[in-house]
């Protein structure tokens, strides 16, 4: 497997992921009104359209998402993985290894107190992919904190059930 086949993979499981959490937060009534994991999805799926942005070449409208209720933050993420889908389909191996340095580079290095190595459009792929599967967990211990069913999420669990596509709310 190459490493585009194995971006592919991750980026099918993050689609799946991400919709059997919305399905389950869409379900619970209580997370309506909790800004804790509403300002969790936002940074999770904030952090997603800001890579998109850097992939793409485009700016990031940093407000897009600030007076969306949940349903609407729902399909806003969706809309994420429709693009970041075809993104990943028209890159050829060797894109991968080119340099995708992101903006907020600097806002790091200074808080660092130290220059960041520059990444490479393989490794912000790869950042966009674990970074969304960490506040995912975060997400799903506050939506039981508020009485929900948290979603399954791990990876192997989708390979178990094999690799099913996702099953988006209705939202």
């Amino acid at each position: 497997m190459n490493s585009l086949e194995l971006l592919g993979q991750l980026f099918r499981h993050m689609e799946w992921a991400d919709a059997g959490v919305w399905r389950a937060i869409l379900a619970t009534p209580a997370t309506a009104g909790d800004t804790d994991l509403r300002d969790r999805l936002l940074h999770l799926h904030g952090n997603q359209q800001a890579f998109l942005a850097t992939w793409l070449g485009r700016a990031l409208d940093r407000e897009a998402a600030q007076g969306m209720d949940l349903p609407a933050l729902a399909r806003w993420t969706r809309g994420f993985h429709a693009e970041a889908g075809q993104y990943l389909a028209s890159l050829r191996e060797q894109d991968l290894d080119r340099p995708n340095v992101v903006p907020w580079a600097e806002r790091v290095a200074k808080a660092w107190g130290r220059e960041v190595a520059v990444s490479t459009l393989r490794d912000t792929l790869l950042q966009a992919a674990a970074h969304a599967h960490y506040h995912r967990g975060q997400v799903n211990t506050r939506l039981r904190q508020l009485g929900g069913t948290p979603a399954r999420v791990d990876f192997i669990g989708w390979v178990w059930m094999g690799k099913p596509e996702p099953e988006w709310p209705a939202a």
